[in-house]
């Protein structure tokens, strides 16, 4: 077996995510306050919520930003702010306070609840009700039943939640209450211990849990142990079963994958050996089967490799280049099957850590952890391109961001 069942967490091992931030000269230290942005002065958190999730400008939509509250210069919690559909331009409308730690984070397909991981020793998972007639509330924390949870995403049923504990190497299950979102007890945490680890890994580091577009399979990308395990979850009981596991090549240290839309091809992040591979994925069996290792476009040196995105109509990809602090455009062809590098463009900012999009695909927003800052980029549905909107948005050490 390649999985385990665990009642206990494993052994952590090396967080890079902490390595990175201590090598850029971030101490621990208590929060440092809310999102920064257009003023200096901090709002009145209920307008604010209200702003968020509500009652707001036609033209303004909600928008979320994750954070190291134990990092210097980080938030107190999640940070709340809006977009402008029209111009891109982000404004801070307040924070959630006392969420610790929330460096991902994830809303339910029914837009009511916000999930966001305690990437803490003693992990866990923590719901917030959205409202439209006052501040997000939040409902509850949960256990991941290990350390340093790094992200989360909810089934495409909205009943379970999947969480990934990075420095355990495992990965968690929670039930969601359909009637208010919050989060019921851990109905499975299954540890990745097969294979071993490569050379110069030093054990299991689950990084991202994600479902694939059938609905019916679930993979877990381990960036220590170089291998993506396929599950099938039980949605009656909320338990995983592994049915097979893609083993990348040693030291490539997978971290984010995303699907093509037709849901035959995955693109997949490395970020140790500087690389992106389109993976095959067999939706009959849910087996993925890597291809040869890509270029990011980078040029020597190391980049870090952190999240790749692609469109909905499948023609383009961007992946987020920490180390080089740029983002690489590809031309998806062969219906999938192919990536071809376009170009690279700056990041606007020092360490993108995470890039989404807006829902309707016209804004592209990079979170940049060293700088303390949000790009916005404007898309061209046509050509792929990417054009900055704006000024970076200031925010207190963002690694996540969120526009609904």
């Amino acid at each position: 077996m390649s999985a385990a069942r665990t009642g206990t967490q494993a052994g952590p091992g090396t967080d890079r995510r902490r390595f990175l931030g201590v090598a850029a000269g971030l101490a621990v230290a208590g929060g440092a306050g809310p999102l920064v942005g257009d003023s200096a002065r901090t709002p009145d958190p209920a307008p604010a919520a209200r702003r968020a999730t509500g009652h707001r400008p036609r033209r303004a939509r909600p928008l979320f930003l994750g954070t190291y509250t134990s990092a210097a210069g980080g938030g107190t919690g999640v940070g709340l702010g809006t977009y402008d559909t029209m111009t891109g331009r982000i404004t801070a409308t307040g924070v959630v306070d006392g969420v610790a730690d929330p460096s991902y984070l994830a809303a339910a397909p029914s837009g009511r609840t916000l999930y966001a991981v305690d990437e803490q020793q003693q992990g866990g998972v923590t719901a917030m009700a959205l409202t439209p007639d006052g501040p997000p509330t939040v409902l509850g924390t949960r256990s991941t039943g290990g350390a340093g949870p790094c992200h989360l995403s909810v089934h495409p049923g909205g009943r379970w939640l999947l969480s990934a504990n990075y420095l355990s190497g495992s990965v968690a299950v929670h039930p969601i209450d359909r009637a208010t979102g919050a989060l019921g007890e851990r109905t499975d945490l299954v540890g990745h211990s097969q294979p071993p680890p490569g050379p110069g890994q030093d054990g299991p580091h689950a990084h991202q849990i994600v479902t694939a577009p059938d609905g019916r399979h679930v993979l877990a990308v381990d960036l220590g142990n170089d291998t993506v395990y396929t599950y099938r979850l039980d949605e009656s009981a909320g338990e995983l079963t592994e049915v097979s596991y893609a083993a990348l090549r040693p030291g490539a240290g997978p971290r984010h994958l995303t699907f093509h839309p037709s849901g035959a091809f995955a693109y997949l992040a490395n970020e140790v050996d500087n690389t992106v591979v389109v993976c095959r994925y067999d939706r009959r069996t849910g087996r993925l089967t890597p291809g040869a290792p890509q270029s990011t476009g980078t040029g020597p040196g190391t980049s870090y490799p952190a999240q790749i995105l692609v469109t909905r109509g499948g023609d383009f990809a961007y992946l987020a280049n920490r180390g080089h602090n740029s983002l690489t455009r590809y031309a998806v062809e062969a219906a999938g099957a192919r990536l071809r590098l376009l170009d690279t463009v700056p990041a606007g900012g020092d360490f993108p850590r995470q890039i989404a999009f807006s829902p309707d695909q016209r804004w592209l927003f990079a979170a940049n952890q060293k700088s303390g800052s949000v790009t916005v980029f404007a898309v061209d549905a046509r050509t792929g391109s990417l054009r900055r909107a704006g000024e970076p948005f200031a925010a207190p050490v963002p690694v996540c961001v969120l526009p609904l």
